[in-house]
């Protein structure tokens, strides 16, 4: 079965020169894949002058001019830009012209665009954004990493089942283990909203294990982590922080002086490793689960490899029909 894919060729700090040498590589990777790249043609078209007439054949452009900046606001991007390439790309979602799209755009316009073209599902009031983090154990999913600000207790519930839902779907985990992130592991911690969070996720259907803490998550002691967006997007950030932190100081240590660069040289593969498995371009691609399509939210810093790796996270949601999934056992909850 084909895929065709959306994609938002302008978005990000890089535009073009990032996003269709990344959407060229998985053409490459997956014959089954079909690419529409939304944006200024003339922009796009000399990355594929060179293309072989197979690969040429899965490749298209929806020209526009009109794109969604960094630092648009919201309401400018939702009513004063509906020829966008982000806008365009959503709407060809919508129009089952496209599967799913991919941005690396302004976060808070491709959600609202999102919700306003796409809809939520009947049983779900706010969509979430969610994303795959590195743990000890491999990776857990964690939502809301940012589309809602503030959040009610019966929210978080909602999220709690939609990355259930989507952590069984992509990972193949019979009963995810779901928690909740709180600043201590006892029944007293906590504010309103997490108590009584507490309470309704230990009364419902899901394998739910409890609080946990911001070192839990990368301890792997749970598959799903739901929070609010204020606090899921500080967490994501402070992560991409701390592993670049990380990144620097290995590396200025290894050049304090030849004895370190003799050691660095030895123990590169160690550290080659250790890069790839704290990268956060390695698990980029956020999506915005709730909605009746697929939108996947790149970092808008992503280079071509990171921006690859949100191409494929689009793949697999379009392979295992996320929202399909979604919609129906939300459902039944």
């Amino acid at each position: 079965m084909a895929i065709t894919l959306a994609v938002d060729a302008m978005g990000g700090d890089f535009g073009p020169c990032v996003t269709v040498p990344a959407a060229l590589t998985i053409l490459r990777e997956n014959p089954r894949l079909i690419v529409i790249l939304v944006g200024q043609e003339a922009l796009i078209q000399p990355y594929l002058k060179d293309l072989n007439p197979p690969l040429a054949s899965r490749v298209s452009i929806v020209h526009t001019d009109e794109m969604v900046t960094m630092d648009d606001k919201v309401a400018v991007a939702l009513r004063n830009k509906r020829h966008s390439s982000m806008r365009l790309a959503i709407n060809l979602v919508h129009e089952k012209k496209a599967q799913a799209c991919v941005s690396a755009g302004n976060t808070g316009a491709l959600m609202a665009i999102s919700r306003f073209v796409l809809k939520t599902h009947a049983n779900i009031d706010r969509p979430a954004i969610m994303s795959a983090l590195p743990t000890q154990k491999g990776h857990c999913h964690m939502l809301d990493l940012g589309a809602n600000v503030e959040s009610e207790a019966h929210h978080l519930v909602q999220f709690a089942h939609m990355g259930s839902i989507v952590a069984q779907a992509l990972e193949g985990v019979e009963r995810p283990r779901v928690a909740l992130l709180n600043i201590g592991e006892e029944e007293i911690k906590g504010n309103d909203l997490i108590k009584e969070a507490h309470q309704l996720l230990k009364a419902s259907s899901l394998n739910y294990i409890g609080y946990v803490e911001g070192d839990g998550i990368f301890k792997g002691e749970a598959d799903v982590v739901v929070c609010d967006g204020f606090v899921g997007n500080i967490a994501l950030k402070t992560t991409e922080g701390v592993a670049k932190m990380m990144a620097s100081f290995i590396k200025e240590e290894i050049q304090r002086n030849w004895l370190t660069k003799i050691t660095g040289v030895i123990a590169y593969p160690i550290w080659k490793g250790l890069k790839k498995r704290m990268d956060p371009g390695s698990y980029n691609g956020a999506s915005l689960v709730g909605l009746t399509g697929i939108v996947v939210k790149s970092h808008g810093s992503a280079d071509i490899a990171s921006f690859a790796q949100a191409i494929r996270v689009a793949m697999k949601e379009t392979e295992q029909d996320v929202p399909s999934l979604i919609a129906a056992k939300m459902t039944i909850q």
